[in-house]
């Protein structure tokens, strides 16, 4: 581990032009949607409660990786330049002000940042650095890279624990889970999982994390407290492509987005079962449950649009259209 080596974080304001739609009060309260358009390079906003788009902010670079803060006033993004393995000043993580809807600050975080967690108490930021195979830990108040932590083979996929005590890493060339200790800032272990690991979750309870694996189709149940593997569940024959996944509210049920099949995989936890494939959109890639657990949404990469799920029915009760090529989602509540 070396401590801010080769990283700078710098905070500015960025003033870009902002299409929204006037909402009267209630819509403003209702829960917002966040979806990162990596072809438009811009962000919509839906207000969930109308399923209607009531916003779309531009940003500077290829957004992909999106989450709300735990105090539900920003979103961060993390942008990367469309040239692979160059560093260039579009990658960086902005926050952008969830009540102006604007990109208020904007922190320069090494090489190619695409997925990224938060901790639980808001105060830091662990963010993957695929080209250089590293994880970089901010901290948000200051701005300042506290920690660039080696990890595996291209890092994607970042999860922070419900205790705050651990963040894994996915990384798919390596096909390994890096186990970062949270509070030294060190690697514990290292665990292989099947074929290019994608994204990671942990459980609502925090005693188990599920990572997908693409070229595998499977899921990855790991045991935090032994860092062990302990089952690996085959999701639509294997042939799924799976990316994306999310944990109900209530932990009982997994959500999958599989690109190749277009369907969400929803899977009973304590069993591995398969509930349901719910066909969706094209290419579903970033996916997201609503806090009451009520809506399952996805970002379909090649349908420009947004699925909305009724996790009841396990069906899709709406469709938005969004900007091009949407790849992560978010929710505020």
């Amino acid at each position: 581990m070396t401590i801010g080596r080769g990283v700078t974080a710098t905070l500015a304001i960025l003033a870009l032009p902002v299409v929204w739609v006037p909402a009267s009060s209630a819509q403003r309260n209702a829960p917002l949607l966040f979806v990162s358009n990596e072809g438009s390079h811009d962000i919509t906003v839906i207000n969930t409660t109308k399923n209607a788009v009531v916003a779309t902010i531009p940003v500077d670079g290829r957004p992909r990786g999106i989450h709300v803060s735990p105090d539900q006033r920003r979103v961060f993004v993390a942008l990367s330049d469309e040239q692979p393995n160059e560093q260039s000043s579009r990658d960086a993580i902005v926050a952008i002000d969830i009540a102006t809807r604007r990109v208020v600050a904007r922190y320069a975080i090494g090489t190619d940042p695409e997925q990224f967690a938060i901790s639980p108490d808001g105060a830091r930021l662990y963010v993957s650095n695929e080209d250089a195979g590293t994880a970089t830990a901010l901290d948000i108040r200051s701005g300042k890279a506290i920690a660039t932590i080696i990890v595996g083979i291209e890092p994607e996929g970042v999860a922070y624990s419900p205790d705050g005590r651990w963040v894994y890493v996915t990384s798919e060339t390596s096909n390994s889970v890096t186990i970062v200790d949270a509070r030294t800032n060190t690697v514990v272990h290292n665990v292989l999982v099947d074929l290019r690991p994608r994204a990671a979750a942990f459980s609502p309870s925090g005693r188990r994390a599920f990572v997908t694996a693409e070229i595998g189709g499977s899921l990855a149940v790991i045991d935090v407290a032994t860092f062990a593997v302990v089952k690996s569940i085959e999701l639509e024959r294997g042939e799924g492509k799976p990316v994306g996944v999310a944990v109900s509210p209530d932990g009982k049920r997994i959500y999958i987005a599989s690109g190749r099949t277009s369907t969400v995989s929803v899977l009973d936890e304590r069993s591995g079962a398969t509930i349901a494939a719910i066909p969706v959109g094209k290419r579903p890639w970033g996916i997201t449950v609503s806090r009451d657990g009520r809506f399952v949404y996805t970002a379909n990469g090649l349908s420009n649009d947004v699925s909305v799920i009724d996790a009841s029915a396990l069906r899709v009760v709406a469709t938005l259209e969004v900007g091009q090529r949407p790849w992560g989602v978010a929710l505020s509540h």
